[in-house]
């Protein structure tokens, strides 16, 4: 089970590094523009576009874990499934009241019309439909395209009963990427961003040519990260309950907006980024300490559970929870949860 470990605690941590990225750029997003600022340009070139293909990504790997750990508690794992994806949509619904351009809700549904009939597919099939979206995504600048390639590529990407046998090789045991690999793909995508943000900025031209450089640094962060990330404590515990600080970044955005439209030189931005998210890593830590997940997380659990008659929903927040299958917690994993074995199944992404 040290396979099954490391790959949540890689997944959590990277998920992590992106909410970090999301809430950065979703707080610029809502400042008014006083004209053009250094901060504006750093964000443009460096951040904007960066983080949400690894929500996506990630989002299609954790709907094929979550698929097959639940094909060990029920006969019937895509009628969870489906009722997960319908939770979903039901919070997203509800947040949209908040925040008009929250993505919640179309996930959920990217989820359903598309995710649920590509895991009937074989991988093969899934990775060839996704390649060939992700060729289309760069010249439509939709950023659903993207999403839409990335999520059958996450699928695709997810590994096996198989891969705790298979460690060792480039894929890696949880379909991150193993060092080589990593290291091959973070080089060569950092090369591509850099070249590809200059050719931008110098001489604007169409055919997505953002887009390739979006998507490449996208890439040159995800593998750097777990390349060099090491201790993973605080983008772990942000990981593990990234619906929680999703659906709370962006309240504070919104409640912070006064303060965003005064500022004319985006130092706002970057403040209540650093604070918030602090905020959140030590309520995190705090929290999963205490608890096995996170406020939100544990009633989209409870809910996708619920009257399942093969094996119990996970009880409470506070209590053992079941997951059909025997879990043994890693015990080199830095989020402190020492009464508790680590869950058997990867949430969702939000972006």
């Amino acid at each position: 089970m040290k396979a099954a470990a490391d790959r949540i605690r890689r997944v959590d941590a990277l998920r992590g590094f992106a909410v970090c990225g999301i809430m950065l750029v979703n707080a610029w997003q809502q400042r008014v523009r006083h004209g053009p600022t250094s901060i504006d340009w750093v964000m443009t070139n460096l951040f904007q576009s960066r983080f949400y293909p690894m929500f996506a990504f990630l989002f299609g790997l954790s709907f094929a874990l979550f698929l097959r750990s639940a094909g060990l508690r029920t006969r019937r794992p895509r009628v969870v499934m489906l009722r997960r994806l319908a939770v979903l949509a039901a919070l997203g619904a509800a947040h949209m009241l908040i925040d008009p351009g929250e993505v919640l809700l179309p996930y959920a549904l990217l989820g359903v019309v598309l995710l649920l009939p590509a895991s009937l597919l074989p991988r093969g099939a899934v990775l060839l439909v996704g390649c060939g979206v992700l060729v289309a995504s760069v010249l439509d600048p939709h950023p659903y395209v993207l999403i839409t390639a990335l999520f059958l590529l996450g699928l695709a990407a997810a590994p096996g009963g198989e891969a705790r046998r298979g460690a060792g090789r480039l894929g890696g045991a949880d379909g991150l990427g193993s060092g080589p690999l990593l290291g091959a793909v973070c080089g060569t995508a950092a090369l591509l961003a850099a070249g590809l943000t200059w050719w931008w900025n110098h001489a604007p031209p169409g055919g997505g040519v953002y887009q390739a450089a979006a998507l490449c640094g996208a890439a040159a962060y995800a593998t750097a990260f777990l390349l060099v990330a090491r201790r993973t404590a605080v983008f772990e515990a942000l990981g593990r309950m990234t619906l929680t600080n999703y659906v709370t970044g962006t309240t504070v955005i919104v409640v912070a907006m006064p303060l965003l439209e005064a500022d004319h030189t985006g130092a706002a931005v970057v403040v209540l980024t650093v604070v918030t998210v602090a905020v959140q890593a030590v309520f995190c830590r705090w929290w999963l300490a205490r608890h096995r997940y996170g406020p939100l997380e544990w009633v989209w659990r409870t809910l996708t559970w619920w009257g399942t008659s093969l094996d119990d929903s996970g009880g409470t927040w506070w209590g053992t929870a079941a997951t059909g299958q025997t879990v043994i917690r890693d015990p080199r994993s830095a989020v402190p949860d020492s009464r508790r074995p680590r869950p058997g199944d990867q949430p969702l992404d939000r972006a």
